[in-house]
């Protein structure tokens, strides 16, 4: 029995929530679906779908799958067309991740002119403050900021990112501009953690090529990037966040750096891949224009 054929028909299916609708699509007989239906089932050692009399779902394996199933017929179809195949007629689907501000200032502006140049590419973006898991959660690629941790994961340096510690205009008005580290007592750092709860973060600055870590008070912590901007543009406090990600709102004018003379370890940025041994075309693509994008925010 055709495998590729029986993973069409599985997507199919899990798409349609029917085998009946997914055998009239297709031209075969619903016997035939429910064979390649079977056969996937038996060869992956799992259920990939529940079925009752009124739907039928995707069980929590077919889910993961499923998604398996989009990437290799993708790659099959560029395998099709590899000699043959220009800029112009790349295709198939791209699940990428990266940091939620970089996401929306500096990516997703740019993105109309990526694909209008590839009309064939469908992107899956995500922008969490969380950790996804590159291989269970079939990411392509992601784009990490820091210290990497022990992986798997093939990493490719991109640049350094400049950090910068901000406050509004407001709460300068109000607290005064802190000029010396000495000067943080008077002052609120707004807290960020991933997991509300941890232990409260310090302020960081650079001396002498060690990283220093200042105790401050804060009325607040948050555990996204979105309200961690947000809540220093209402002028609750002090953040340090990466200069490209809040550029936007330092030239508006509506947040001001301070604190220059002392600043934090700039950090590296990464794109993180799984070992392929032969990565799709549209991936290369797509990375190679992410790293020259991100080159002229980068250090």
């Amino acid at each position: 029995m055709d495998r590729l054929s029986a993973m069409r028909a599985f997507i199919r299916v899990a798409e349609l929530a029917s085998f009946t609708r997914a055998a009239d699509e297709l031209h075969l007989p619903k016997a035939s679906v429910s064979n390649y239906i079977r056969l996937l089932e038996t060869q992956s050692g799992t259920r990939l779908l529940h079925r009752t009399t009124r739907k039928v779902t995707l069980t929590q394996d077919g889910k993961v799958y499923y998604e398996r199933c989009l990437d290799l017929l993708s790659e099959f179809d560029e395998l099709d067309s590899l000699f043959r195949q220009t800029g112009e007629q790349l295709s198939g689907r791209i699940r990428v991740d990266m940091p939620t501000g970089t996401a929306k200032n500096v990516v997703i502006p740019h993105l109309p002119d990526f694909l209008a140049s590839h009309p064939g590419i469908s992107l899956e973006l995500s922008s969490t403050d969380r950790r996804v898991d590159v291989i269970r959660e079939g990411f392509d690629c992601v784009l990490r900021a820091g210290k990497l941790e022990d992986s798997s994961l093939i990493a490719r340096k991109l640049g350094e990112m400049t950090l910068i510690t901000c406050a509004s205009p407001a709460y300068l008005k109000k607290h005064g501009i802190p000029r010396q580290v000495g000067d943080l007592s008077h002052h609120q750092l707004i807290h960020y953690h991933q997991v509300i709860g941890s232990e409260t973060d310090c302020w960081e600055y650079e001396e002498n090529g060690i990283t220093r870590e200042v105790s401050m008070k804060g009325a607040l912590t948050v555990n996204n990037a979105e309200s961690y901007t947000a809540a220093c543009l209402a002028g609750i406090g002090l953040i340090q966040v990466p200069a490209m990600g809040v550029r936007h709102l330092t030239e508006q004018g509506r947040l001001v750096q301070v604190l220059s003379q002392h600043s934090s370890a700039p950090l590296p940025v990464y794109l993180l891949y799984p070992h392929r041994r032969h990565m799709a075309k549209r991936v290369q693509i797509f990375m190679d224009w992410l790293s020259q994008l991100l080159t002229k925010y980068l250090d």
